[in-house]
């Protein structure tokens, strides 16, 4: 299995070129170009902790776009299977489609291991509290999707280097709303990070 390279705070954030809902191009960078940008990858869509992390961002969206954050959700499957996802769930919100995951592995997101995806009790806590509030089950990935792949989010500042690089330990370690939208260390996601930041 390739060991997955995390990339840091200040790292550059790699500029890879994915599909929106229509098939049309887009390249990363032009999306932190004028606002920084939070940049959250999905494991699979029959998995439950995946569409609480929508439902997540999808509320906290207005209050992103308040603090002048822009998000962006990526899906390793294709336009129209990632339309068909997310047109009902997250309106409004961009949506782009790595088929290959390119996108996440060069952001370091491979396949996870057993106690990642499946056997953490924190996952069979989360499942049962979404089966419960939401009714959101486990199901089996759609074809082309891997039940082992990995999340994350990251946030990029509009100088294009990484100000928040967010690893899951599991599949139900989302970020927590706050952090992204208030910062880390009260730093604002718009000003470079360097030491003097935090004097």
């Amino acid at each position: 299995m390739i060991k997955p390279m995390h990339l840091k705070f200040n790292d550059p954030a790699p500029d890879v070129k994915l599909q929106d809902t229509a098939g049309k191009s887009v390249l990363l960078s032009s999306l932190w170009k004028k606002n920084p940008l939070v940049l959250a990858f999905t494991r699979h869509f029959g998995c439950p902790q995946c569409k609480d992390m929508v439902d997540q961002l999808m509320h906290a969206h207005p209050s992103l776009i308040q603090k002048g954050l822009r998000l962006a959700v990526v899906a390793h499957a294709s336009p129209k299977a990632t339309r068909d996802f997310f047109e009902s769930r997250a309106p409004g919100i961009i949506c782009l489609a790595d088929p290959n995951r390119k996108a996440y592995h060069a952001y370091g997101l491979y396949r996870g291991n057993l106690w990642q995806t499946w056997i953490s009790p924190r996952i069979w806590r989360a499942n049962r509290h979404l089966a419960h509030t939401k009714g959101f089950t486990p199901e089996l990935p759609p074809p082309g999707q891997d039940a082992y792949q990995m999340s994350g989010t990251f946030i990029i500042g509009t100088d294009g280097l990484i100000r928040l690089p967010y690893y899951y330990d599991d599949i139900a370690d989302h970020p927590p709303v706050d952090l992204i939208l208030h910062g880390l260390m009260g730093i604002e996601w718009n000003r470079p990070y360097d030491n003097k930041s935090l004097v």
